[in-house]
């Protein structure tokens, strides 16, 4: 008998994800720190005709891209003289389960298939994990989604509660826990029990996945408009979105267009706390995932996350809560499209971001998500007021995460704060040296801390420099 305490199976993490994923990521690791983060792509991935071809099969990809034309009249109002770009959206809502996590989904589910996986288990808190109960589905496999859903007091999100429901609907067998270190202990033991396959978000198959997404919006705008886009906006968590995305539009040729992520700001939640838990009315898309994944992404459930945002990414910003909430009802009464919440993150700075720019240029939105009654605003909110949160109209900078979901009172009290980048790459840097336990590393290691943060060689000798830490 296998010694099955917490302590024991987080012991032999690494020898059960192994078997899980199918790849030995020591291979791709060379100096201290150090990973050839192509050579995994490359190797592992799958080519982006030949995730086109698994996708189509399970009803997946090539999703219509809207102009905003109505929201576009409304920005153009309320921008300068000469400025106001035009919005497109991306309407991920049409593929099967109903969000961008279908791409993601489809290849891992494709994997475990082709490698005689008998199942699939993701952990995840919703959209993704229907995504994958609606692929093993059509491929035949069994599958397990494990959630964080309740806090201390067996209170759930109802967003949550409304993606296990999606699941269940697909024919996944749902485990739901309460916040803490058990979700991901019970991830292993089940892993190790099933022998199933580990759909990570964070494995070479889901980047390779939504690169298909980036490709398309570069085509479908060079058809539309004879161009590829000037800004790409993306919702930013884990970072796989805003990463695959960004592949993709770099290999359909769109080298030049902006790469801007987006998260609802929930500064001073902790993610992990039982107090903090049910105080946030988002459950994906904030920054209580989007900057501590972009300051080390390999917090990830793989030893070598795919996902790694600073490689891509030209300006983050943030929205409150509130605006989301107010944009979400702006393209269901406006546009007559109903969805939501966490895709509406991305357009809610899309609008901020289009009032900066000249009329003549384009911003893609690049994903929505299925609505439900769970994931209304309604819901949200009526939950916010049950926990004890102030919702009222009034002025976003008046909103305050786990007190206040302040919701704007016009269209154009919509804006966005910009995160310091040469800061999260600062930090990202901080982390590789101390979660690595070195101070001093080798030319190798150097370069790829230069091409993982996407900085130059003096910004990252300072950070260095500043660390105490010796290149050899």
């Amino acid at each position: 008998m296998k010694d099955m305490s917490y302590e024991a199976v987080m012991g032999r993490n690494n020898e059960i994800m192994k078997k899980a994923i199918g790849i030995n990521y020591d291979v791709f690791n060379y100096g201290k720190l150090a990973f050839n983060y192509e050579e995994m792509m490359n190797k592992v991935g799958y080519s982006l005709n030949e995730v086109k071809k698994i996708q189509k099969e399970t009803k997946v990809g090539n999703t219509p891209l809207y102009e905003l034309i109505n929201i576009n009249k409304l920005i153009k109002k309320y921008s300068p003289e000469g400025k106001g770009a035009r919005i497109f959206l991306k309407d991920e809502a049409a593929n099967s389960s109903g969000s961008f996590k279908a791409r993601r989904a489809a290849v891992s589910v494709y994997h475990a298939k082709k490698h005689g996986y008998k199942g699939v288990i993701a952990a995840t808190s919703g959209n993704y994990g229907a995504a994958v109960a609606a692929q093993a589905l059509q491929k035949g496999l069994k599958c397990i989604i494990v959630q964080e859903v309740y806090d201390s007091r067996k209170i759930g999100q109802p967003e949550i509660l409304e993606k296990a429901r999606k699941c269940e609907a697909y024919g996944a067998e749902v485990v739901q826990l309460t916040v803490g270190p058990e979700l991901f202990y019970t991830f292993l033991k089940l892993l190790e029990k099933t022998g199933y396959f580990n759909a990570s978000l964070y494995t070479p198959f889901g980047i390779a996945g939504i690169e298909t997404l980036g490709s398309e919006i570069a085509d479908q705008m060079m058809e539309i408009e004879g161009r590829y886009p000037d800004v790409v906006i993306a919702t930013n968590a884990g970072g796989g979105n805003l990463t695959g995305t960004a592949r993709g539009l770099k290999k359909a040729g769109a080298r030049n267009t902006k790469i801007i992520g987006a998260s609802v700001d929930l500064a001073g939640l902790h993610m992990a706390s039982d107090k903090d838990f049910n105080k946030k009315s988002f459950t994906t898309g904030h920054t209580g995932f989007g900057v501590p994944f972009t300051t080390w992404p390999d917090r990830a459930d793989v030893p070598r996350n795919a996902a790694r945002v600073l490689r891509y990414i030209d300006r983050y910003v943030t929205v409150t809560q509130g605006e989301v909430f107010y944009v979400t009802e702006a393209l269901a009464q406006i546009e007559g499209l109903e969805r939501g919440p966490a895709g509406n993150t991305s357009l809610t700075a899309a609008i901020a971001i289009a009032k900066e720019m000249n009329e003549d240029e384009i911003v893609v939105v690049q994903e929505t998500e299925y609505t439900g009654a769970g994931k209304h605003p309604a819901a949200q909110l009526t939950f916010a007021r049950e926990n004890g949160i102030e919702v009222r109209r009034g002025k976003p900078s008046e909103d305050e995460p786990g007190k206040k979901v302040i919701i704007p009172e016009e269209f154009d009290q919509i804006n966005v704060k910009d995160l310091n980048l040469e800061k999260l790459k600062a930090s990202y840097i901080k982390n590789a040296i101390i979660r690595n336990n070195v101070n001093k590393i080798t030319e190798e290691d150097f370069e790829f801390l230069m091409e993982d943060t996407n900085t130059s060689e003096e910004f990252t000798n300072k950070v260095l420099h500043d660390l105490e830490v010796k290149v050899i």
